[in-house]
């Protein structure tokens, strides 16, 4: 297959994501890397290119670099889950996809799983391969999926070593383990350089050891393949973990223990790919979506309005309304509806939300008002234009419980904006009325770049940047030293026989 032309998609912020499309089957497939990609010189590794080949056999595959890595902008920060959902949808946009099905590969598990919950009326079916639902889970829960105690702290080990010798080729050790040989490494070692700067793979691994996406998967209601393998780096027990938590999710085990998606029995893998995408089954409408309710509310309203008196309340209350219509449209939320003197709209993610709160509550202050206002992310029913569910009940009875001036919100929301740098300060465990269980909540502080990881560009040593440019001028070359490489690392002698 020739190689295909690398275009860009542009964010509104003016930052370029480098996009690839390729094959012109019925069914689009979004194709989201793990942390490490570079679209010009995957076309290089002969087995990656065969494996794309055969996607494109029965789709039209999208692939793309997000943000800091391969051909797409450099960044100062790691992206936040939210901004990564929000960059796959602008990819869509600019390819012209009104839907897709997606793959989620390794670190991209999460991003994928997101854009599922969030968007189900763009996302026919979500694949997910070799990934995690949370960076830390418990052995007890994973013992309850066959998970070992100590695999997840071992596997954690292998990615900071990686990491402390990045650039080296180290990471090849768990990501192909089939595959050995000092050419293995020195290939890899180039990937690695190319692919990421040392500052934004330290900073990809640990968000994602940090993530935890648990309580959004029960929210899926697109048909969900988890494919992973039995001897990966990755402990099979969270594949397994997240087929479970995933409504009528399908597991498949495969053999192997290699973490790349494009190595060992790849057959295999391309047979269940296309068995799943290309089955026929009715599409229904949505009615049941992941999203962010905000909740505001006017303090002391009653007390207000008869201080001022009907007409100049109302007339309050109308530049009260100005700025919702302005700041929750500025955000990209939708107003769902008004509640009197406070609010409902609804985010595709709890960053904008909070932001949205925090710009309503600085407005309402030159007005002369204070506001409370409640944030949380949950599965939401639609119906028509307003909304409904047991999302909506928990963001009413946390801004409820907000303080004057306080936005309040719940721990999903708190683990969703992990590597965003708002700060957060614990209000403890509290009761919600007609709620089951108890809900820890928290006060937004702020937001601190402490929290966002600092990065540069990819180092690249001369040779690595002829490398590039002979994988963007003449791949095929490369890829027959690639079937070279990989003859001699399945040598006797390269395994030391």
């Amino acid at each position: 297959m020739q190689v295909p032309e690398t275009r860009y998609a542009r964010r509104a912020d003016g930052l370029a994501i480098g996009y690839q499309v390729f094959g012109d089957g019925p069914t689009t497939l979004v194709f989201c890397w793990g942390w490490i990609s570079h679209l010009d010189l995957q076309w290089t590794d002969a087995a990656l290119a065969r494996f794309f080949t055969r996607l494109a056999s029965f789709s039209r595959v999208v692939v793309y670099d997000k943000l800091g890595t391969g051909v797409s902008d450099p960044i100062s920060h790691v992206p936040t889950l939210e901004e990564r959902v929000e960059d796959v949808r602008g990819v869509m946009d600019a390819v012209g996809v009104e839907r897709a099905a997606i793959l989620g590969e390794s670190e991209a598990g999460p991003v994928a799983a997101m854009c599922a919950a969030t968007y189900p009326q763009r996302i026919d079916a979500l694949i997910i391969y070799g990934s995690v639902a949370t960076g830390q889970p418990d052995d007890k829960e994973l013992a309850a999926f066959g998970g070992q105690p100590g695999e997840t702290d071992q596997h954690t080990e292998q990615l900071r070593h990686t990491l402390d010798h990045w650039g080296e080729g180290q990471s090849a050790d768990w990501i192909v383990p089939s595959i050995t040989g000092p050419l293995v490494r020195r290939t890899f070692g180039m990937i690695e350089r190319s692919s990421v700067s040392p500052a934004m793979a330290r900073g990809l691994i640990e968000a994602l050891l940090r993530i935890d996406v648990r309580a959004a998967l029960s929210t899926i209601s697109v048909p969900t393949l988890v494919l992973h393998r039995q001897g990966d780096a990755v402990p099979i027990a969270q594949g397994r973990l997240l087929a479970h938590r995933i409504p009528g999710a399908r597991m498949v085990e495969l053999p192997g223990s290699d973490h790349a998606i494009w190595t060992e029995e790849t057959d295999t893998i391309i047979g269940e790919i296309e068995q799943f995408i290309t089955g026929s089954r009715a599409v229904a409408a949505p009615d049941r979506l992941l999203a962010t309710v905000l909740f505001t509310d006017i303090v002391g309203s009653t007390r207000r309005a008869a201080e001022l008196g009907d007409a100049t309340w109302r007339g309050l209350l109308e530049r009260h309304d100005s700025l919702v219509d302005a700041e929750v449209t500025s955000a990209g939320g939708r107003l769902v509806k008004r509640l009197g003197d406070g609010i409902l709209a609804t985010f595709a993610g709890p960053a904008r939300a909070i932001a949205c709160a925090r710009s309503l509550a600085a407005g309402a202050a030159d007005l002369g008002l204070t506001l409370r206002a409640g944030v949380h992310t949950g599965e939401c029913e639609a119906l028509g234009d307003d909304i409904g569910g047991m999302a909506v009940h928990i963001g009413a009875r946390v801004s409820a419980l907000a303080e004057p001036g306080e936005i309040l919100v719940t721990r999903t929301v708190v683990d969703l904006v992990v590597g965003s740098g708002l700060q957060f300060s614990d209000r403890g465990e509290h009761e919600l009325k007609g709620v089951p269980g108890s809900w820890r909540l928290y006060a937004v502080l702020g937001r601190s770049s402490a929290g966002r990881t600092p990065v540069g560009p990819a180092q690249l040593t001369g040779a690595d940047r002829m490398t590039v440019r002979i994988a963007r001028r003449a791949p095929g070359a490369l890829r027959t030293l690639g079937r070279l490489t990989h003859r001699s690392a399945a040598s006797p002698a390269a395994h030391g026989d």
